[in-house]
């Protein structure tokens, strides 16, 4: 169960905040008044809430002991992103502490987005390739860049399938094609894609068309897929082989847990069986995009669940998002360091539990507020 403290606009403290079975409703206490308040939690990475769907549960209380049963999830995962073969790491950022470094040397090259997570230019770091940072998703700056690395032995594109503070997507079919022109391969993290982008689910390659073209993902069991831990590289078997061999996370930490791993194999499953659930991600997200624009408010991003409202000024982010409260809307507001100066913004994140009424509860909140603050007429 989830434990969330808050604190109002005028200091005074909420008792403690637990969130329901499907993960969108919070109901919270005030220490001054008894009565309770049932809040919209409309900022979770879960997505499609499968760690409260009650099959996953249901399985994470069983005895989870098999020697086979990391292997299993590896396959899964393999068969789900249609790649050859999979590894599994204790996070995501594990998994991209430890590809680059192994894959490679000084002779290569490295060609990495400017606004790539802090995993991936940490994983960089640990490398001795070349290193060349991109535009943001700026196809001319890459190309550039790749015309700078020729001389390179190997040259590997390294992005995000989503970008998680502005939700916007990678412009994938532009990079392969640059790859493919310049002999380079392509990278791709999608932490905030797998399960749920695709008409299958299976991330940005797939909404994009591009499954085929590129070489190697990494991604987490800990958002869409459970919400719980870990992480995975799937790609060829020859890397796979070698990073099992070579990737230090991967040789210097403790597996998963069985449970974890467990929730995470019927989460999988679920989702090898229906397309169903992304799907309606998808309606979902347009709901809360489109009543929101028509409202006046700039939703920044691309079709994903990640909806930012921007609203430039960091007080004004963070008074809205107290405000929010209420309303009976849980969100937070974002502004420097964490997003650029002049881009703050309270990040508003669609889940498959969010019914049409959450939604529109959501979004009638944010206009009150807006208008109360003049952010909208």
């Amino acid at each position: 169960m989830c434990l969330c403290y808050f604190i109002c606009k005028n200091s005074e403290y909420f008792s403690v905040i637990s969130d329901s079975l499907m993960n969108k409703d919070f109901y919270c206490t005030e220490q001054s008044k008894p009565q309770l308040t049932k809040l919209v939690n409309i900022f979770s990475c879960y997505y499609i809430c499968n760690s409260y769907h009650f099959e996953i549960v249901f399985k994470e209380q069983q005895n989870l002991t098999s020697k086979d049963l990391h292997k299993n999830l590896e396959q899964k995962l393999a068969q789900f992103h249609e790649r050859e073969d999979c590894i599994l790491y204790a996070s995501c950022f594990d998994a991209n502490a430890g590809l680059f470094e192994v894959l490679l040397g000084p002779d290569d090259a490295v060609l990495s987005d400017e606004l790539n997570h802090a995993s991936i230019i940490d994983g960089i770091r640990l490398c001795r390739a070349k290193r060349l940072r991109y535009k943001h998703m700026d196809l001319n700056d890459l190309e550039i860049k790749l015309k700078e690395a020729q001389s390179s032995r190997m040259r590997l594109v390294v992005t995000d399938g989503v970008f998680s503070m502005d939700g916007d997507v990678a412009p994938l079919q532009g990079i392969c094609d640059l790859a493919e022109q310049y002999g380079a391969m392509v990278f791709i993290d999608e932490c905030h894609a797998t399960g749920f982008l695709g008409s299958r689910g299976r991330g940005t390659d797939e909404l994009l068309g591009v499954m085929d073209r590129v070489h190697i993902v990494n991604s987490t069991l800990g958002k869409a897929l459970g919400g719980a831990a870990g992480g995975y590289t799937v790609g060829p078997k020859p890397l796979i082989d070698l990073l099992r061999q070579r990737s230090r996370p991967y040789l210097f930490s403790n597996s998963l847990p069985p449970p974890v791993v467990g929730c995470a194999t019927k989460a999988v499953e679920l989702l090898l069986a229906s397309n169903e659930i992304a799907q309606s991600m998808t309606a979902k997200t347009m709901r809360f995009r489109n009543n929101m624009t028509k409202a006046g408010f700039t939703i920044a991003g691309s079709a994903h669940p990640i909806c930012p409202v921007m609203l430039g000024d960091a007080r004004l982010a963070s008074v809205m998002a107290d405000d929010m409260l209420k309303f009976g809307v849980y969100v937070i507001g974002f502004s420097y360091p964490v997003v650029p100066k002049g881009k703050a913004r309270i990040r508003v994140q669609i889940s498959a539990a969010h019914t049409d009424e959450d939604i529109d509860r959501c979004v009638d909140a944010f206009i009150q507020t807006g208008r109360k603050h003049g952010v909208v007429s």
